[in-house]
């Protein structure tokens, strides 16, 4: 018998119209979206941001690429087996996130001095080893805030596989709750969870960004601009008055377009790595109630 071959398309952008071209691609019928860069365990081409979208069958993969632009370089590439399902393991190895906390495979022993917190995190198929920009700068922004973090509950919008919410635990916050609009990889939260010792700390819902639901002083949206501009309203909703909203996932040039969105919270962090940013903002107080400065 032959094995399975799995249809994937892949195009390589300039990093600016990368989160359009995604968009696209769902909108093509795309089951899953992989962003490459030069921040990535696997590199995009050429310097561009090499997309990468897995399509149900061939059919459905050649359909999307008569519908995508020559200059992007098209291409249906084939996985042939499910040997690709660990691949990624060949370059994840310890590292130092952010001060103080460090993550590590499962399979893999902290073999230097360790930091004060080292994460065991194993991401299965969530988005968030912690290896891309756009999760070590919010890391370190928790870092940076670790006093108001510090015996607070925490909220994890499109939470991945909630590396977030575990440094947040780590570095002392009371409990945290994720959500995820992809169920599938709330497990994988609380398989990691109970490696780390916070199962009981942890709770994990499906929902997305637009479903409401409780509020948190600290809230976590590690997406991308094309979610949190347009739901910024409902964002800043869950947060409680005065509390902070660490957004990421954003390209330095669409910094303007996220501080209007925002613009009733006030801004008062940021960091910025290559072309990625992380951006800190405090919810408006109470009425009646001063800022906290």
């Amino acid at each position: 018998m032959s094995e399975a071959r799995y249809p994937y398309v892949h195009v390589d952008v300039p990093a600016d119209l990368a989160d359009g071209v995604c968009s696209l691609l769902w909108d093509l019928g795309a089951q899953g979206i992989e962003e490459r860069d030069e921040t990535t365990l696997v590199k995009g081409l050429n310097g561009c941001t090499t997309i990468v979208a897995s399509f149900a069958d061939e059919t459905l993969a050649g359909e999307a690429l008569g519908e995508l632009d020559e200059a992007w370089n098209p291409r249906i590439e084939y996985v042939v087996g499910d040997a690709w399902r660990d691949e990624w393991k060949k370059h994840y190895h310890p590292f130092l996130l952010c001060e103080g906390v460090g993550v590590r495979p499962p399979w893999e022993a902290w073999t230097t001095d360790p930091p004060e917190h080292v994460l065991e995190l194993e991401p299965g198929r969530a988005f968030g080893t912690g290896l891309h920009e756009s999760t070590s700068m919010v890391s370190e922004l928790i870092g940076a805030h670790r006093d108001e973090v510090r015996g607070r509950r925490v909220l994890d919008l499109g939470c991945g596989s909630g590396i977030l919410s575990f440094v947040a635990l780590a570095l002392g916050a009371s409990s945290a709750v994720t959500e995820d609009l992809d169920a599938d990889v709330l497990p994988v939260v609380l398989e990691n969870a109970a490696r780390n010792g916070f199962e009981a700390r942890i709770t994990t819902r499906a929902a997305g960004v637009a479903d409401g639901g409780e509020k948190a002083p600290l809230v976590f949206a590690n997406i991308e601009a094309s979610v949190l501009v347009p739901f910024a309203e409902q964002i800043l909703q869950r947060v409680e008055p005065a509390g902070l909203v660490f957004l990421s996932g954003l390209l330095a040039f669409q910094r303007k377009s996220v501080m209007e969105a925002y613009a009733r919270a006030t801004f008062i962090d940021e960091r910025q790595r290559g072309e990625w940013i992380a951006l800190v903002f405090r919810a408006p107080p109470l009425p009646g109630v001063a800022p906290i400065t």
